[in-house]
């Protein structure tokens, strides 16, 4: 959702220039700074702005620089006429230069006037904006596709960590069934062989991870689907993530396995790089 776009148009008397900043939010935390004069169009705007861009904190910048000889800002004649006489008064022999130096810093001694929209200048300033929005959208999808390769990369390690896990599972298995073996062994009593079986047959299940491994790769390729999707898919991706950690958590807490839980916190890095990346994904 990060992005940047700045677009410009410079008219007669004038020059526009755009500004548009999105960092990432969960939902739309839209901003606008917009000349007064303009401010009746803000709502119109901020739908345009919400139906281009969908999420992000957006900070959405207008400035009107002023190229030509013609300001808003007058002298008030009668009012500083009126204070230089004021003051002649007071002294007679000050100099009128002086006065006039004097006057104008004086209260209301300057006036603004209320521009009126100019139909023509929003239709250009209108233009400009568009060419922001269109300049963040483009920046947002070159992120876009930098963050589809690095997701693929990490989708790819978490897969290749989780099949050498598997590829343990016969020595995980055998080296449970030798510690319980020589655990009752050094107890020296006679056992029940048949009853024994069964019982390293239900301890086994409750450490058997397949179940994980089917629901994790599945997941995985739910993750690549949905980055394939057209639509805007962040939060879904996040939730994705989350079921995810659900299955490589389980995974850990079974493996009673040294290098399979060494590949199993290979698996939560990778997934925690996915994570933070989603963020910036619409």
């Amino acid at each position: 959702m990060t992005g940047f776009g700045k677009a410009s148009l410079q008219l007669a008397a004038k020059k526009i220039t755009v500004e548009v900043k999105s960092l990432n939010s969960k939902g739309l935390d839209l901003n606008v700074r917009i000349p007064s004069v303009y401010r009746e169009m803000e709502l119109g705007l901020r739908n345009d702005v919400a139906a281009r861009l969908e999420r992000g904190k957006i900070d959405l910048s207008i400035y009107i620089e002023l190229t030509g000889e013609q300001t808003s800002t007058k002298i008030n004649v009668p009012i500083v006429h009126a204070y230089m006489q004021q003051m002649k008064a007071v002294l007679p022999q000050a100099d009128e230069t002086e006065l006039m130096k004097m006057a104008v810093r004086m209260p209301d001694a300057l006036k603004t006037e209320r521009e009126e929209i100019d139909e023509n200048d929003w239709v250009e300033i209108q233009t400009v904006i568009q060419q922001a929005l269109a300049n963040i959208a483009q920046f947002r999808i070159d992120e876009g596709a930098s963050l589809e390769k690095e997701f693929e990369l990490r989708i790819g390690n978490i897969r290749r960590y989780m099949q050498e896990a598997l590829a343990l599972d016969p020595e995980r298995v055998q080296a449970i069934k030798d510690r319980l073996q020589t655990a009752i062994s050094e107890l020296q009593v006679q056992v029940d062989a048949n009853r024994f079986e069964q019982e390293l047959i239900y301890y086994l299940e409750k450490l058997d991870i397949t179940e994980e491994k089917v629901r994790l790769t599945n997941h995985l390729d739910y993750f690549i689907e949905t980055l394939k999707g057209a639509e805007a898919n962040g939060r879904k991706l996040g939730f994705i993530t989350q079921e995810m950690g659900r299955e490589i958590n389980t995974m850990g807490s079974k493996a009673n396995h040294a290098t399979m839980q060494k590949l199993v916190v290979q698996m939560k890095d990778e997934l925690e790089k996915i994570k933070e990346q989603v963020l910036n994904v619409l």
